[in-house]
This record gives structure tokens, C-alpha cells and sequence, in this order.
């Protein structure tokens, strides 16, 4: 019974600790009229995946007149510092 309990504890452990892990994708975007290109990075929610990523930023860059080009693609919190200098103001802007 005791190790039952261990090893649930332990499952539920390792699900928080993944289910909280930061995720992050890196995109490009564009305003027309006149043309104007931007690279970006933005936090996402829930699903760490370039589709779920482009699904949050579609509406959020439209909202200020923006189109997506392309999720590049995702990553954690390791990649953070390596790309703040490229996305400049639209590091974590969205």
C-alpha cells in the first residue's frame, strides 16, 4: 500500500513539474501599407506547440494590425536570452 502511495505521489510530481514548464515560440510578422516585417517571441498557454502558439497569436497580432507570417517554432525558458536581443520591442510584447 505504501508504495502504491510513493508511486502516485511521485506521478503527480512529475506532472506538475511538466504541466508548469515554461514554453515559448519565436514568429514573424507584417504590416501592409507600408510593408513593415517583425520578429518576435511570445509566451504560450497550455499546449507547447507552433500550432497552439499561432492560434493565441493570430488574434493577438490582428488586434493591433498585425498578420503571422510564420511560428518558427517553440522552446523553454533556455532559449530566452539567445533571442531577446533579435525580437528587440517584441520580446514578450504579445
Amino acid at each position: 500500500m505504501k508504495t502504491r502511495t510513493l508511486t502516485s505521489a511521485l506521478a503527480l510530481m512529475v506532472f506538475a513539474t511538466t504541466a508548469s514548464a515554461e514554453c515559448y515560440a519565436d514568429y514573424k510578422a507584417k504590416q501592409d501599407d507600408p510593408l513593415r516585417l517583425h520578429y518576435g517571441v511570445v509566451e504560450v498557454q497550455g499546449n507547447c506547440t507552433p500550432a497552439n502558439a499561432a492560434a493565441y497569436l493570430t488574434e493577438r497580432l490582428a488586434s493591433e494590425g498585425w498578420q503571422l507570417l510564420e511560428v518558427m517554432g517553440t522552446f523553454d525558458e533556455t532559449g530566452l536570452d539567445e533571442r531577446r536581443d533579435s525580437a528587440g520591442d517584441f520580446f514578450l510584447r504579445y
